[in-house]
C-alpha cells in the first residue's frame, strides 16, 4: 500500500517574530497535523434560541426525540422514550420550578433571558460511522459535564451527516452556571472533540 504524502512537511518550530515565541505548542502542532492529513473535524454548534423557559426546553426535547420515536440518553445512562420523555426530563431537572421562581423574582439569576439549558449539536462529515459519532459525543459529554451539569443526548442519522443533539442543564448541581464563550468552543473543538473515536 502506498503511503500518502502530506500536503506539506510539518516542523515543530515557526519563524520567530517580534515579541513572540519561536516554537509551536503541542496543541498547535496536533491541530496542524490533523489539517495536513485531512482528518475530519467535529463541528460543534450551540443553538441560540428556545432555552429560556421550561416549555421551550420541553418542546426542543420532544423535537430531538422525534416525538418519542428516539431515546433520550441521560448522563446516568438511563434512557427515556415516549411522547412524554421531554416532560419527564424537565420535571427531573426542576426546570419548571426555575421558571416559576423567575415569575416571583426568586430565580438563581436576575436575567430573565438566561438559558435554562444549552442546546449543543456535534456533527461529523457524511460517511462517518454513526456509532462512532455517538461514542465520541458520549465521551465528550462525560469529560466536560459529568458530576457537574445534568445532560441528555440523542443521535440523529436521518441526514447525510450523522450528528448528536446534546442538551446540558445550564445550572450545575452545585449552583454554578455554565457560560459558553468563544474560547469554550475553541477548547471543545480542538481538545475534546477529536475525530479518532468517530472513525471506529
Amino acid at each position: 500500500m502506498a503511503i500518502r504524502e502530506p500536503l506539506f512537511d510539518l516542523f515543530s518550530y515557526a519563524r520567530p517574530g517580534p515579541s513572540r515565541r519561536d516554537r509551536l505548542t503541542p496543541a498547535e502542532i496536533e491541530q496542524i497535523a490533523r489539517t495536513v492529513w485531512r482528518a475530519p473535524e467535529v463541528i460543534v454548534k450551540v443553538l441560540p434560541r428556545g432555552a429560556q423557559t421550561a416549555g421551550a426546553v420541553c418542546k426542543h426535547l420532544d423535537y430531538i426525540a422525534r416525538k418519542g420515536e428516539l431515546e433520550l440518553e441521560k448522563d446516568d445512562g438511563e434512557r427515556l422514550q415516549g411522547r412524554n420523555a421531554g416532560e419527564q426530563l424537565v420535571d427531573e431537572w426542576d426546570l419548571d420550578l426555575e421558571s416559576d421562581r423567575r415569575g416571583v423574582g426568586l430565580a438563581s439569576t436576575s436575567q430573565w433571558s438566561a438559558k435554562l439549558v444549552h442546546k449543543i449539536m456535534l456533527s461529523m462529515p457524511p460517511g462517518t460511522p454513526a456509532k462512532g459519532v455517538l461514542e465520541a459525543a458520549r465521551n465528550f459529554a462525560r469529560e466536560e459535564f459529568a458530576l457537574k451539569h445534568r445532560y441528555a443526548l440523542v443521535l440523529h442519522t436521518d441526514e447525510p451527516h450523522p450528528h448528536v443533539h446534546l442538551v446540558v442543564k445550564a445550572v450545575s448541581e452545585q449552583g454554578m452556571r455554565l457560560n459558553i464563550k468563544k474560547s469554550t468552543l475553541r477548547h471543545w473543538r480542538s481538545v475534546r472533540s477529536k475525530p479518532e473515536a468517530a472513525r471506529r
